[in-house]
């Protein structure tokens, strides 16, 4: 079993969403924080509504993940303040989503860029001296669904996801004979902010037909508190897949041993986002 109890946990997002909240549950656990985030104010604040519950937040530090200089300057610091991390978690991400007609290169490159390099340059500046300290550790690996299904309109940002997990897949048994473990956590839908603001190449968000299929996402996705709460079991159990919602792992159970199953809701699924989100352009189109 894995206790924050006393253990330095790096937390990327930490500004909103599902970092914030990762955040907050691993203080009320008793770990020591060293948080990071592109967003200066959504960071402080993060920082401030911690220190005012007691929390131990070390370090604060804006940077974009995405950067790799950035990131080692980041890491420079970071060791110098706090010593080498005993948690590295990676939640920092963004998401577009897009038919491959729509898609343009600066989508696939923002997807790659954020969400598997970040991680990446993370692990590249950080975890090499979590080795050297000798003291095990855990290593935490955000990724989604949309690294598990054949998510339809998700191809860049499945090309990360996916990318992601097998790192980590990777990872988990290169780092075992350091004791430092590995969890990837597959999130379904969660309302944080990105939901209001995910690029949706190519749609009118404010069509009628659009927002509707917007809310009705929100109505059956977690709050940020709930997944940030099955993220931090999961790392305390030393679950190497972690996931934050019934409906992902017993997606993900179908996809294993039921595969024509898989298929035929991955057809529907494409059919319905097609029909909803598609009916703007058919429409200016007639």
């Amino acid at each position: 079993m894995t206790t924050l109890e006393g253990r330095t946990c790096l937390i990327t997002g930490a500004a909103s969403g599902l970092g914030r909240s990762t955040a907050l549950v691993a203080a009320a656990r008793g770990a020591d924080l060293v948080l990071t985030d592109i967003d200066a104010g959504g960071l402080a604040r993060t920082a401030e509504v911690l220190r005012g519950r007691g929390a131990t937040v070390l370090l604060a530090e804006v940077a974009d993940v995405s950067d790799h200089d950035a990131v080692a300057r980041l890491a420079e610091r970071v060791h110098t303040t706090a010593g080498s991390m005993d948690v590295i978690m990676n939640v920092a991400g963004v998401s577009a989503w897009g038919t491959v007609d729509r898609l343009e290169h600066r989508h696939w490159r923002r997807m790659v860029d954020i969400n598997l390099m970040g991680p990446i340059n993370v692990i590249e500046a950080f975890v090499p001296s979590m080795i050297e300290a000798g003291r095990g550790g855990h290593l935490v690996n955000v990724s989604s669904a949309a690294g598990l299904f054949g998510l339809p309109w998700h191809a860049a940002y499945s090309a990360s996801k996916f990318g992601l997990r097998g790192v980590s897949e990777v990872l988990r048994f290169d780092l075992r004979r350091h004791r430092i473990k590995v969890s990837l956590v597959c999130p379904g839908g969660i309302d944080t902010p990105l939901v209001r603001t995910v690029d949706i190449v190519g749609v009118d968000r404010e069509d009628p037909a659009t927002r509707r299929a917007i809310a009705m996402f929100r109505k059956h996705a977690v709050s940020p508190d709930k997944a940030a709460a099955a993220l931090v079991r999961g790392v305390e159990r030393d679950a190497y897949m972690v996931f934050t919602s019934f409906d992902i792992r017993l997606l993900y159970w179908v996809q294993r041993y039921v595969p024509v199953l898989y298929e035929l809701l991955m057809r529907a699924m494409s059919a319905g986002m097609t029909r909803v989100l598609d009916r703007p352009r058919r429409g200016a189109r007639a």
